[in-house]
């Protein structure tokens, strides 16, 4: 949110903003083993209970055919979301914070509100 919080303040006062648009993203796009992954190096033993396997795309499609949560996923297995926040970067200077702080500092917020499943 701050970054969002940044670049939204930045283009409301920015006259080189007016019109356009701006994503606020922090680069490629992360796969859930990855999330896991970088929960695990930041918070250690509050982590222990993250999944840091993954199963493999070809058995995730066919178990999609009778998993209801799954088959929503199906349209986006194995493809990257990958975007650009060049032109914030650019015309507002904008920069997004690294994805591994944004990722601990949400998990932190979770955990602080009591927001996860376990402890």
């Amino acid at each position: 949110m701050r970054d969002v919080a940044d670049l939204h303040l930045r283009a409301m006062t920015d006259p080189a903003a007016a019109g356009e648009r701006f994503l606020a993203t922090a680069g490629h796009s992360l796969r859930v083993v990855e999330i896991a992954r970088i929960l695990h190096a930041r918070l250690g033993d509050r982590a222990k209970k993250v999944p840091t396997r993954e199963i493999p795309l070809a058995l995730a499609r066919v178990l999609s055919v009778v998993n209801p949560q799954l088959r929503a996923l199906r349209p986006q297995l194995g493809r990257d979301f990958d975007a650009t926040s060049a032109k914030a970067e650019r015309l507002l200077g904008w920069r997004a914070r690294p994805i591994e702080d944004t990722v601990a500092d949400t998990a932190e917020s979770l955990l602080a509100h009591h927001l996860t499943h376990g402890k």
